[in-house]
């Protein structure tokens, strides 16, 4: 970013940090440098630096670092301050059961979505995305679902920010967003098109939310394998469950509906930072 406030090495350090996913079993210096594009001499000062300060720790097994407790204290109480992530679980988790599908939410992560919680149907098992994986902007229903839904003054940076990551040039942008907001203007739901879908065999449908908490939109998805959730499925049955249930999370929070999308505000110029 070119911006004398942006303090560049921690963001490296926190890139480092975002590198580790639940399915981990530890990471190397080799391993962070190749998820984080860092040089690897860079990652070994940071990653030092962050076993120092209790945000990773480091077993000497390997030369394989894993999350520290630091990072547990602060998890916690980002869990504490953000109200809606506990209230809206007995909901994901009902929605999961009924459909045989993965709930998940996802919070944008530069030019990414982030999966942050997911809740898995009982009694039903299969391959799943994890906690710390990230679908991009450009080819997923969560990725979908935020651009259509994000304000005008903001979407601009947004598609900055990613930089054309996986082909999100401002046209492209401008079409996701315009399809996004006239599908959740006549449906209240996002389904991108499987043909440009950035993983073939995962299905998936996206309704955002707007919490108070939060400066920008978040987004709850359903998903399963092509097989499990048909795009007839995600259009009669799963769709609208996912958007009744974040329609009832909005009730019992007390926060009226999300404000509908203009399609036409795709028409904004993304060629600079709004």
């Amino acid at each position: 970013m070119d911006d004398r406030r942006f303090a560049t090495t921690l963001a490296r350090g926190l890139s480092v940090l975002r590198a580790f996913r639940a399915g981990d079993d530890g990471l190397g210096n080799a391993e962070i440098a190749e998820r984080t594009g860092l040089p690897k001499s860079t990652v070994s000062r940071l990653t030092f630096t962050l076993q120092s300060l209790g945000y990773l720790t480091h077993t000497r097994r390997h030369d394989r670092y894993r999350p520290g407790p630091a990072l547990l204290v602060l998890g916690n109480l980002a869990a504490t301050s953000i109200s809606f992530v506990e209230i809206a679980a007995p909901l994901m988790q009902r929605l999961a059961d009924e459909t045989g599908t993965m709930s998940l939410l996802l919070v944008r992560d530069g030019g990414h979505m982030l999966i942050v919680r997911t809740w898995r149907p009982r009694g039903i098992a299969s391959l799943w995305l994890e906690v710390g994986a990230r679908p991009p902007l450009n080819g997923s229903s969560s990725g979908h679902a935020l651009l259509g839904t994000l304000p005008a003054e903001t979407f601009g940076n947004v598609v900055t920010e990613s930089d054309g990551a996986r082909g999100l040039t401002p046209a492209r942008a401008a079409t996701i967003r315009r399809d996004a907001a006239g599908q959740l203007l006549a449906q209240g739901y996002v389904i991108a098109d499987p043909a440009e879908y950035f993983a073939a065999n995962i299905h998936a449908v996206a309704v955002p939310f707007h919490p108070r908490e939060l400066g920008e939109p978040v987004v709850f998805t359903c998903g399963a394998l092509p097989e499990m959730l048909t795009v007839e499925a995600m259009r009669s049955r799963v769709g609208p469950a996912l958007r009744d249930t974040v329609r009832e999370l909005e009730r019992i929070m007390g926060q009226p509906p999300a404000p509908a999308p203009i399609p036409e505000a795709a028409d904004i110029d993304t060629r600079r930072p709004a």
